[in-house]
């Protein structure tokens, strides 16, 4: 049986990921910080389909990823397969209002984050004589948004990132790769009003918002996809063309 590590489990995306890993015949294990209520009852959810269990962790600290991977490892194995759905924004804001404590947050999970789950992933991955990694990023991270500017940084980081450890873990046989996806409606963007949800609908050329399932879909394509790797996804309805 592979063994996945979800990262971010308890938000939409997360928990989307784990039900789709799972009804595939996964071992899951779920990653959350500071919704541990979300992540029991994702945990209930899906534990009559495959071997789960649930984890805190906070992934911007390196004692915490290390601790984390211990205990996948010691509870269920080395993990086959990263799907790191992690992630904060801020609210939408100019860059003259947004602090340094601000933007030090956001790289911290979003950039560094992602850098110390795929650090601490590799030594498992290479146990199993390779694997895959999966980030979720951000047509943000493509295009930049407007009044989005750090968390379209930090996207556009994490985009670099992946392109450059899909070179250098190729001759491991780990591929890396990420899914952008468009406006998933969920707790990051619940700020904007529902004119603003309905505009981004009418730019969308497929003409519809982005669901978690369909994010799913393409990260469960990209950690089986054996030739796929450095690349970045658009699960956009179109609007990155």
């Amino acid at each position: 049986m592979k063994i996945a590590l979800v990262a971010g489990a308890s938000g939409v995306i997360g928990s989307a990921c784990a039900r789709a890993l799972a009804q595939k015949g996964y071992a899951v294990a779920l990653q959350y910080h500071g919704h541990s209520e979300r992540a029991q009852a994702l945990l209930q959810e899906i534990s009559g389909l495959s071997p789960v269990l649930v984890l805190p962790a906070d992934i911007s600290q390196e004692n915490d990823v290390s601790a984390l991977f211990g205990a996948i490892e010691t509870r269920l194995g080395h993990i086959d397969l990263l799907v790191n759905c992690t992630g904060i924004a801020l609210p939408q804001k100019v860059l003259n209002d947004v602090s340094e404590a601000e933007m030090d947050r956001v790289y911290a999970v979003n950039v560094k984050g992602a850098m110390l789950l795929t650090r601490a992933a590799i030594p498992h991955l290479l146990k199993k004589d390779g694997g895959a990694i999966v980030h979720v990023s951000s047509l943000w991270g493509i295009t930049g948004g407007s009044c989005e500017a750090v968390y379209s940084a930090s996207k556009g980081a994490l985009n670099a990132f992946v392109k450059a450890m899909a070179k250098e873990l190729a001759p491991s046989r780990i591929r890396v790769n990420a899914v952008a996806p468009g406006l998933v409606p969920s707790p990051m963007n619940a700020t904007l009003s529902a004119q603003g949800l309905a505009a981004f609908r009418e730019d969308t050329p497929l003409g519809q918002l982005v669901t978690p399932e369909q994010v799913a879909e393409a990260v469960c394509y990209l950690a089986e996809a054996e030739m796929v790797t450095g690349q970045i996804l658009s699960v956009d309805g179109g609007i990155v063309i």
